[in-house]
């Protein structure tokens, strides 16, 4: 059934797409201007972060490049319990980011800068789906994606990355989980305003601008939720949604977007807990998915950058380990249930031959190339004098424009 599927992949996408040559150079065929994305090897910027990637590797231990592959959720909240979790997280598990959950603009500067302090630091991520002001309570807000104008084009989607990626960096932040490219045509979908719209091309077009824009402010974004979580009406928080799409509806609909994002050069893509019967039969969340993303994400579309599971605390990713995502293709795992049971289970199976060192190390290097390739390492120090001043900035003008 599995080798069925992926020949009926290969030959939809071929036909419509169009492509030619391997997926490597199909990926690396656009040259990068702004985004922060690369291909290895491709230019001095991105041969220098793979030179210092490999160098770093080469000095980590097996429990220290398993725990590069973990993102575990925190508060923002500058508490005492939550800073020495945060600590532990750190000096226990060497995990290789935290995302950041609701809290407020100096707890998160405080845990950004433990982060940051590191000799690997840490991705510091948040969902600001529309802006700091979704999970920080004093930070700037702008409309949700499905209520921007309709007037709203490429440029000011741009302009508007680049000031959320100004917001995130003054913060010491670096990686957004954002933007949302699914394609909202369920009017009882949960996805809902968080879209950009029912059209697969104006969505495309305006998440990739936005995306370019924080990726030329030196901020990570990651396109969600592969392989499209605008047709169901179930919420993967609770439980596992079905894709009951056609390969033609799921190539011209729901990936459209994430092929555009992926042509644009972009870094990282966040896989959900979906299944889709038309390309796994087994119908296994995509985030475990081997056939969704070995296959399609790696394969059919040529995507070489980080691949994130949505969180595998969710409801649709039960009875799923972080071990089977990591198999399945996953670079870096969030917000596991147990993040200390999650490391101890993937280290163990390495150490017993169930899952191959290899594999472990391809994931590092894949992570700590693109940690470099933004110039994290650079130990910069978030300033906490004037923070909340700085980061709302002319953000009232802005939040103007995409309402107009």
């Amino acid at each position: 059934m599995r080798a069925w599927t992926v020949v009926a992949i290969v030959i939809l996408l071929a036909l419509s797409c169009g492509r030619t040559g391997s997926a490597e150079e199909e990926s690396c065929r656009e040259e990068k201007t702004d985004s922060v994305a690369a291909c290895p090897g491709a230019g001095d910027l991105s041969s220098e972060a793979m030179r210092k990637a490999d160098s770093v590797l080469s000095g980590l231990t097996l429990e220290q490049r398993v725990g590069q592959c973990f993102m575990p959720a925190i508060y923002a909240d500058c508490n005492p319990p939550a800073m020495n979790r945060l600590r532990g997280y750190i000096a226990d598990f060497h995990v290789g980011g935290i995302v950041l959950l609701k809290g407020d603009l100096r707890s998160a500067a405080l845990m950004a800068g433990e982060g940051g302090a590191l000799r690997v630091p840490m991705f510091i991520a948040i969902d600001a789906e529309w802006g700091l002001g979704m999970r920080l309570k004093d930070a700037p807000g702008f409309p949700r994606n499905g209520r921007i104008g309709a007037g709203a084009d490429e440029d000011l989607l741009f302009d508007y990355g680049r000031e959320v990626a100004r917001e995130c960096r003054r913060v010491g932040i670096n990686m957004v989980l954002g933007p949302v490219v699914d394609v909202a045509e369920n009017p009882h979908g949960v996805i809902g305003s968080r879209s950009f719209g029912s059209d697969p091309v104006r969505v495309a077009d305006l998440g990739v601008a936005y995306a370019k824009g924080l990726e030329s402010g030196g901020v990570v974004s990651v396109a969600k939720h592969f392989p499209g979580h605008g047709s169901p009406c179930g919420d993967s928080h609770v439980s596992l949604p079905v894709i009951r799409r056609s390969l033609n509806q799921l190539d011209s609909i729901d990936l459209y977007p994430f092929r555009s994002y992926i042509d644009a050069g972009l870094t990282g893509v966040m896989a959900g807990h979906l299944a889709v019967p038309a390309i796994d039969p087994e119908s296994l969340p995509a985030a475990v998915s081997p056939v969704v993303i070995g296959d399609l994400l790696r394969g059919e579309l040529g995507f070489n950058g980080l691949v994130l599971t949505d969180a595998l605390n969710m409801g649709g990713a039960e009875g799923h380990d972080a071990a089977a995502a990591i198999l399945a293709g996953a670079d870096i795992v969030v917000a596991p249930a147990d993040t200390e049971y999650e490391i101890k289970n993937v280290i163990e199976k390495v150490r017993s031959g169930e899952l191959d060192a290899r594999i472990i190390d391809e994931r590092c290097r894949r992570i700590l190339f693109h940690k470099f390739l933004i110039g994290m390492g650079k130990r910069d120090i978030v300033p906490l004098e004037g923070l909340r001043e700085d980061v709302k900035g002319d953000s009232d003008s802005l939040y103007y424009r995409l309402s107009s």
